[in-house]
Parts: C-alpha cells; sequence; structure tokens
C-alpha cells in the first residue's frame, strides 16, 4: 500500500501554499494526498454555542475547509487522488499520529503578529519534533504566494555520518524526481585555540578541519549516490557556523534538506538540533527535516 502525503489544512494563507506544493509532490511520487484539519475548538466549545451565536459551528467549518483544498487540488493536480480527514483533536497529536503511515507530512509555516510568515507556528514546529516521517514546512514567500520553481537545486545539509542518512537518501530522491542538482554542503569551523600558538602555522589548523569536512561529506554522500547515477551532485565545504551557512545557501535553493537528531528528554526546540530548529525559523526556501530512523517510502 502507498503511503499518502499528508497535509495540515486550516483555511489560512499558509496552508493553502502548502496544499499547492503538496499536490505537485504528490504528482511527482504518484501517491495519494491526505487532507487533515484537526482543532479542539467543538469539543471545548460545542455546536449549541456556535448556534447562540449565530456563527457556523466547527464542523461546518471544518467541512468547508478541507473541502475547498481538495477542490483545490483537483483543479491543481485532478490525477491526484485525495481523501481528507476532519478530527476534533490537538492539531500537533493528530498529524504526528497521520504521519505513522505517511509518506511525508506537508505543513505551512504559521506565525504571529504583524511579521507572520517570518515566525514558525507552534504546530508546525511541535510536528517537525516529534514526528517519525520526514516533514516539509512550506517557508520562503512572505506573501504566502507558491512561485514555480526555477532554481533546479536542492539544498542537502550533511551533518554527522550517523544521524543523516536518511535526510540524504530523502535529498537525493528529491533531487531525481525534479531533474535538479544536488547540492550538497557540509560546514566547517577552526577553533580559535588552535590558531594562535604561532602566527606561521596559522593555516595548517584551518586546512586539517576543511580536510576533514570533506572527507565526512564523501562518506556521507558516497553510498548513496550510486543509487542515484543520474543525479548531478556538487560537494562543497565552507568555513563558518552551519545555520549561517544553509541560511545564505537557501536563497536560491528549491528545497533544504537537513537531518534532525531525537532527544525525547529535551524540549521541542532543542530537540530538532541547532541547525533543524534554525532553518525552520530562518530558511528562505520550503524545508524538510528528515528524522533519524524515518522510514522510506
Amino acid at each position: 500500500m502507498e503511503r499518502p502525503l499528508v497535509v495540515g489544512v486550516d483555511g489560512s494563507a499558509p496552508s493553502l501554499r502548502a496544499v499547492d506544493w503538496a499536490a505537485d509532490e504528490a504528482a511527482l511520487r504518484g501517491v495519494p494526498l491526505r487532507l487533515v484539519h484537526a482543532s479542539l475548538w467543538q469539543r471545548y466549545e460545542g455546536a449549541a454555542l456556535a448556534e447562540d451565536l449565530d456563527k457556523p459551528s466547527e464542523e461546518t467549518l471544518a467541512e468547508d475547509i478541507v473541502d475547498a483544498a481538495a477542490r483545490r487540488v483537483s483543479d491543481r493536480r485532478p490525477d491526484v487522488k485525495v481523501t481528507t480527514l476532519i478530527v476534533p483533536e490537538e492539531p500537533e497529536y493528530a498529524l504526528v499520529r497521520e504521519g505513522r503511515e505517511a509518506a511525508a507530512l506537508v505543513l505551512g509555516a504559521r506565525g504571529r503578529g504583524g511579521i507572520a510568515e517570518f515566525l514558525l507556528g507552534s504546530v508546525s514546529l511541535g510536528v517537525a519534533a516529534y514526528a517519525t516521517c520526514p516533514v516539509v514546512v512550506l517557508r520562503g514567500q512572505p506573501d504566502g504566494q507558491l512561485r514555480p520553481v526555477t532554481h533546479g537545486r536542492i539544498l542537502l545539509g550533511v551533518g554527522e555520518e550517523a544521524h543523516g542518512a536518511e535526510a540524504v537518501r530523502f535529498a537525493f530522491e528529491e533531487a531525481e524526481r525534479r531533474g535538479a542538482v544536488l547540492e550538497a554542503v557540509r560546514a566547517w569551523r577552526c577553533p580559535a585555540h588552535e590558531t594562535t600558538d604561532h602566527p606561521l602555522l596559522a593555516g595548517e589548523p584551518a586546512r586539517l578541519h576543511e580536510q576533514r569536512a570533506a572527507e565526512t561529506l564523501e562518506a556521507a554522500l558516497d553510498e548513496v549516490a550510486a543509487q542515484y547515477p543520474t543525479v548531478r551532485v556538487r560537494r562543497r565545504t565552507a568555513e563558518g557556523p552551519a545555520r549561517k551557512v544553509l541560511l545564505d545557501a537557501s536563497a536560491d535553493a528549491d528545497l533544504l534538506v537537513v537531518g534532525a537528531r531525537r532527544r525525547p528528554e529535551r524540549r521541542v526546540g532543542l530537540q530538532l538540533g541547532r541547525v533543524a530548529h534554525t532553518a525552520l525559523h530562518h530558511a528562505a526556501c520550503p524545508v524538510a527535516v528528515v528524522p533519524h530512523g524515518a522510514h522510506d517510502d
């Protein structure tokens, strides 16, 4: 049985942008799309109160939201099979549960206040932290519009090999589907204390760290690359904090792929790891967070 792509929908502009992206992705993958709306409003307030206020009940609103999203998919990608689900539950819990049988979860980047598109909503952050499948958060354009993919470039942040195999494979698959170039980046830094012993030797420690970064990059990519011979790969090492390196590179990428280390004993943000957490908040393109141990399609 093919795992569907699951999209969280709430009627907002960011969630509709996620629906559009997911419809295109489902068509590329040849898999069904599942639209999920989850809310606790009706459980807490009930339909009776909605009638007293002369407003539609939450159930009616939810049906309108998912029906509109389903029509949007049909208009955009008529070949994609669509199913819907409405549940009176916390969105984070519902989406993480649905993700157990999904190829991936797709969410809009919802924020708060006057700079909404620049802040990540709690639902997207919570789902990215706990889902067992890849989670794609539609960051990018602050006006909420999904622009045609024009860069032809998938960006992969290569971390420690033990935590990144799934992310590497996911990035290769996405590049292959799109006929895009895969740019794999490994950041490196030379600790300050290693460059101060002698001025004439200042460059040697830096070269050593750069060489190690290149070796880590090769080790992470080679085995998977052999399975995707048609994918063009650009390997690049860059000096600096990984977060900054990837954010800068995301400006002209169609998708940024990062791995996630699971740390159940910690809070949500730290559980994702600093690189994934920063990418979700600030990347200039959609971000795919792929957890270590994520199932295959």
